[in-house]
Order: structure tokens, then sequence, then C-alpha cells
């Protein structure tokens, strides 16, 4: 990869304190195990919003697959079906919603979009991604201004030439040209700041599927969005790379799920590693964990096939934890399963 593609996928915003926070805040907290349980048969089997997975891990949207493997987000899809994963594919992709549902047709796939200024546009595009066999629509909060990316400054990342986007343009756009040529922060001028919590029911009301919202880090905008008709709420900081020194995810994921309830599933991603990272959020409220830039390291290592090697190591990862733990399911992992970390 060129030094630029891998700062901007490595990169957070900032001084990266949060990309950091989102590592070391897993660190600070440990597992409680439970012993003398009849641990023969251990599963990670789950469901999200219905949907039978593999295991309590998903793949979360990121930009740009085609920067570290040709068949770019193709090639992905074919992993996380091979491996029962769910795969959120980015607006930002380089292949389109339709195209990456093709390349595996028992793939889970749902679709990540913004609110764009345009809102004829964002209809458009949601019900596209509803037509290409979408089962959901993860809508990104978190977009209202452009973060400063200190590793990228001096390296001018830009797209390589050619390289399409065809989830930010209209039909009759990505048709024509492929989705190349996209202006990618143009496209991110077109991110609506506006957008508020009614916003997020006419949006569900756009396709009728379910709506995930995604970037929620307070507990107060987690059960507004559930009233406001959200089916998941997806803690996350964007993988640190939107505002810098703000809360980590694992210092927030319980309160917000005792906020939510048993209204609406909840997810978290930002530092997510290991079985026992996916363990711990299991044990603060979280339906799943899930991946951003260790799926994007796999794909760059051995295309679909490390991807899938990856996500199945992780998966196993998580059943030897669960065993550890006494827990002969994702289902059984409990609070009292995790506490902070004493001092060191």
């Amino acid at each position: 990869m060129t030094t630029p593609a891998l700062a901007y996928i490595e990169g957070g915003s900032g001084d990266e304190e949060t990309l950091r926070d989102n590592l070391d805040a897993w660190r600070r907290l440990a597992l409680q195990p439970r012993v003398l349980r009849d641990m023969t048969q251990v599963e990670t089997a789950t469901t999200l919003l219905g949907t039978a997975v593999g295991a309590p891990v998903g793949l979360a949207p990121t930009a740009m697959h085609c920067l570290v493997d040709p068949d770019g987000e193709t090639a992905t899809a074919r992993a996380a079906a091979e491996t029962g994963t769910l795969m959120v594919a980015s607006q930002a992709a380089n292949r389109s919603w339709q195209d990456t549902a093709a390349a595996a047709t028992d793939v889970l796939l749902w679709a990540q979009m913004y609110v764009l200024r345009d809102r004829g546009l964002t209809r458009e595009l949601a019900v596209r991604a509803k037509e290409s066999g979408s089962r959901a629509i993860v809508v990104c909060v978190d977009g209202v201004a452009v973060p400063r990316r200190a590793r990228l400054e001096g390296h001018a990342f830009v797209p390589p030439e050619g390289m399409a986007f065809p989830n930010l343009v209209s039909a009759a756009a990505a048709a024509s040209a492929n989705g190349r040529g996209v202006d990618l922060g143009a496209a991110v001028s077109a991110f609506d700041p506006s957008v508020t919590f009614a916003d997020l029911t006419w949006l569900k009301e756009c396709t009728g599927l379910p709506l995930v919202v995604k970037g929620v880090l307070h507990p107060h905008d987690a059960a507004a969005c559930v009233d406001a008709g959200a089916d998941a709420i997806a803690v996350s900081n964007h993988g640190g790379r939107q505002l810098d020194g703000c809360i980590a995810t694992a210092d927030v994921l319980g309160e917000i799920a005792d906020a939510v309830g048993d209204r609406a599933e909840v997810y978290v991603d930002g530092g997510i590693r290991t079985g026992p990272d996916v363990v711990k959020a299991l044990a603060l409220g979280a339906r799943a964990a899930f991946v951003g830039r260790p799926a994007l390291r796999a794909l760059a290592d051995g295309s679909a096939a490390g991807l899938a090697a990856y996500l199945a190591d992780l998966r196993e990862d998580v059943r030897r934890t669960l065993a550890f733990c006494g827990c002969a399911s994702p289902a059984e992992v409990r609070r009292e399963h995790v506490r902070p970390r004493g001092p060191r």
C-alpha cells in the first residue's frame, strides 16, 4: 500500500487520543469468569435484528476496500458469507451495494449511509440499498464537521485515479461513469449537518427497513433515537476518526445499553481486537461487536481467504472466552462477567 493510503486507514483525528483510548478502554476492563458449569457444548451463534449469524461479531462499514484488495468490497462479501458474518457496506465503498450483494448471494448485508443535504438523492440511495438486498439501513450521525487528521498532513491522500464510488451518486451518474470522478471532499460537504431525530423517522419511512443509528455516545441520545424509530444503536466514535478527545466506546457502552433497555439492540465498535474484547462488550450490554481496521488488514494480507481466516480465528477466540467465563452461548453473558480492572 502507499504511505498515504496506509495513513488514511490506520490514522485517527487530531492527536489520535481517542484512537488510542478505544484500545486502552477494553484493557481497563477485566473478565470475571464463572466455573463448574458444563462447557461441553459452547455455541457462538446469535441473531442480529432477527437474522442468524455465526458469532456476535460484525464487519463495520469502512471506505474504499479497493485500497487493500483489487476486488474491494466483493472480496469482503465473500469472506463474510463464508463465515456467517454480517457485513455493513459503506456508502464510500468502491463497489455498489448491488454488486457487493451479488458477489455472495448468501451474505447478510446492511447498507451504511448519511443523510445528505439533497433529500431526494438520500431517498434514492436508501431505496437502491434496499433493492440491492440490504436488510437494514445504518445511518451515521457523527458527520457534522470535517475532522483534522494529523497523520495525513504532508501526505495529501487522494483516492487513486479512476476509483469508483457508486453509492455516493445518483443511479444515472453511476451508470454513466460507474461512480468515478467523485470528489470526496464535495461528497463529505454534502452530508447534512442539520439532521435531527425527526429525520431518523423520515429515513426509516423511505424504505421500511430496520434502522440502525451509528455514532451515538450519550445515553439520552440513544433513548431519543429509539423514540424516533431506531431498531438498534451502534455505540461508535468512528474508530477515533471524528472528534479527538471524546469518550471511548467501552467507557459508555454500559450506560447506553441501560438507557435503551430491551427496546432496541445495541452494538459497539472501536478498539475491538480479540475474543475477550467481544465478550466484554456482550457483558456491558452489546448484542454484537464490530471490527474495522483489523478486517482491512486481513483483506490486505490475504484477500477474501485471508479475511475469512481472520474471522474464523476471532470466532474461535470468542468461543474459547465464553467457555472460560462459564457461558455456553452469547446469551448467557451478564454484567457480572466484567468489572473495572484494579490499579496497576
